[in-house]
């Protein structure tokens, strides 16, 4: 994959340094928002933390959750919640993901993985296809994971697609096998769907 570049071996410290330079680039080429797709789950809130620590213009950010758990946005669970307490008081707008007609296309859409290959709540067992004709999905995994036992509501492919850049973090041997897998055309796991079809440039954090 020529569109693709791996890096190993980065703390959250050099990916939010990443993902800044990343957003000041874009906020220095217009005057206008500059709306980014982001994930949930354990990983990325860390970064999160170090990324708003940059001197950027956060009234211009417009956050996307890249899904989430259907529960109210005050359960333990809520990845818009948790979204809202970090960016909101940076001056940021974070958007509820439901079940609408229309996704903006994104400046950046940064993703994690699991490691059974979902990304975002594409699970494989609901089949994702880059060619979805609907922006949002709601799905339920199976099996359902023990430690998020919840129905989801996520962007689907072509949503994910829609954006200049694609960046994903991934920590561990399991799913950076998983990933080569993909990389190779050797599974068709939906991270493999993902990058068959990705045209923009991809960053992985491994």
């Amino acid at each position: 994959m020529e569109n693709l570049t791996i890096i190993e071996g980065q703390g959250d410290a050099t990916i939010a340094d990443w993902l800044a330079s990343q957003l000041r680039e874009r906020m220095d080429q217009s005057d206008g928002p500059v709306t980014i797709t982001v994930p949930g789950g354990s990983t990325p809130f860390p970064i999160m933390d170090q990324l708003l620590g940059h001197d950027l213009d956060w009234t211009r950010l417009v956050v996307w959750p890249g899904d989430d758990r259907i529960v109210s946005e005050d359960h333990a669970a809520s990845n818009t919640g948790k979204l809202r307490k970090l960016f909101e008081p940076a001056g940021a707008e974070v958007v509820t993901l439901n079940e609408m007609e229309g996704v903006p296309p994104f400046a950046l859409a940064w993703l994690g993985m699991g490691a059974d290959g979902h990304i975002a709540s594409l699970f494989p067992n609901t089949d994702p296809k880059v060619d979805d004709a609907r922006p949002v999905v709601r799905l339920t995994p199976d099996p359902l994971p023990p430690e998020a036992p919840f129905d989801r509501i996520s962007l689907t492919m072509p949503s994910l697609l829609a954006s200049d850049r694609l960046v994903f973090v991934l920590r561990g041997a399991e799913k950076r096998s998983v990933l080569d897998e993909a990389i190779a055309g050797d599974n068709d796991l939906p991270i493999a769907r993902l990058l068959a079809a990705a045209r923009q440039p991809v960053t992985c954090f491994t």
